[in-house]
């Protein structure tokens, strides 16, 4: 598929394509230290810092104006999008703090040491778990003080909406809800929409976007802190995406 870049301009496009930005959280924590993440809420190091300064240096000297943003309510996600929207200018625009925008859910390997888990399971099944469509590990009790049911951040969301654990397939449903309750309507009143989230929510969504097979998806990878430009017709249905000035990552 063709890729093309737009620069929005500060009044609301045209009848035209819709380009919404989707980012992966620049670095935090745990990914410096090599750990499973998923629904935990370590910080951005420093580098990560630097990285979506530079994300949003990017997307300013692109042109790029937003209607409204996104993020998940990990910090991670949420100091990401802070950092782009002072970059551009942009903090005043509505935003909205999504769980659904939530990463993946890892169950009893959330906080663990990649590196120790593999020695314990084996190489394979540990890539089965972070990159497998249909592959998930234990659930975590919800007794257990790392559930999420136990953090404040979650404490307005139904239990009964708060996974033990999640496999990339069931991060897929959970996203695509949101995506066609709330972003989809939007796209189509034009809206240009920035939003900040996490490398396997944003692989089950492109995944449906870009209608990819469950093999490429479980190859699919997705680097921290860079821009990618999706546009969409009027209806929502999505036309051709890019990495930002990234042309060794375009999709095809």
């Amino acid at each position: 598929m063709k890729t093309t870049t737009t620069k929005p301009t500060q009044s609301r496009p045209g009848p035209g394509p819709v380009p919404v930005v989707l980012i992966r959280h620049a670095q935090s924590q745990w990914n410096r230290e090599n750990r499973f993440t998923g629904w935990a809420d370590p910080p951005l190091t420093g580098a990560g810092i630097a990285e979506a300064h530079a994300a949003g240096k990017l997307l300013r000297e692109q042109g790029f104006v937003f209607d409204a943003a996104y993020s998940s309510r990990l910090q991670r996600a949420v100091t990401t999008l802070d950092i782009l929207l002072a970059e551009l200018g942009q903090d005043g625009i509505p935003r909205t703090r999504a769980w659904q925008l939530n990463e993946r859910h890892y169950g009893a390997l959330q906080g663990l040491d990649k590196g120790e888990a593999t020695a314990r399971h084996g190489e394979q099944q540990v890539w089965r778990w972070r990159r497998g469509y249909h592959d998930r590990a234990d659930a975590l009790s919800r007794e257990d003080a790392r559930h999420s049911c136990h953090d404040p951040l979650c404490h307005d969301i139904d239990p009964a909406h708060l996974p033990d654990v999640e496999n990339l397939a069931q991060t897929r449903e959970r996203v695509m809800r949101y995506w066609n309750d709330e972003i989809v309507p939007r796209i189509r009143q034009g809206e240009r929409l920035l939003i900040s989230a996490h490398g396997n929510t944003l692989r089950a969504l492109i995944m449906v976007l870009a209608n990819m097979s469950v093999e490429e998806v479980e190859g699919f990878e997705i680097p921290t802190a860079t821009p990618i430009v999706y546009h969409f017709n009027r209806d929502g249905t999505p036309l051709d995406w890019q990495y930002l000035e990234q042309p060794d990552h375009q999709a095809a």
